[in-house]
């Protein structure tokens, strides 16, 4: 089984930790960017990654994105969605299905 790594805020992310789940807590984009790619170097099937810190490495989550292994999944954080996570999961369906079917 993959391990499954969470990437965020720390008020976002600490009850994830409770599950068994490897939490990274990043300060600023390198550090975001650099937890990422431990986490896939390391083996990490799934990524679960809070919106605001996806919004500050975009090239970062489109290069993981283009990639069967690590799964990234966003998420909202805390303070509530910023709608990327969801638009994502339009698009695959759209690519997927070949039509929106949510409209």
């Amino acid at each position: 089984m993959d391990r499954v790594a969470v990437i965020g805020d720390r008020a976002s992310v600490l009850a994830f930790r409770a599950m068994g789940v490897d939490v990274f807590t990043p300060t600023d984009s390198d550090a975001a960017r650099n937890n990422v790619d431990r986490a896939a170097r390391e083996g990490y099937g799934v990524i679960f990654l809070t919106e605001t810190v996806a919004a500050m490495i975009p090239e970062t989550v489109a290069r993981y994105r283009s990639q069967l292994k690590p799964a990234v999944i966003l998420i909202p954080d805390h303070q509530g969605s910023m709608g990327i996570g969801m638009n994502d999961i339009y698009k695959n369906v759209e690519k997927a299905v070949g039509t929106n079917i949510f409209k």
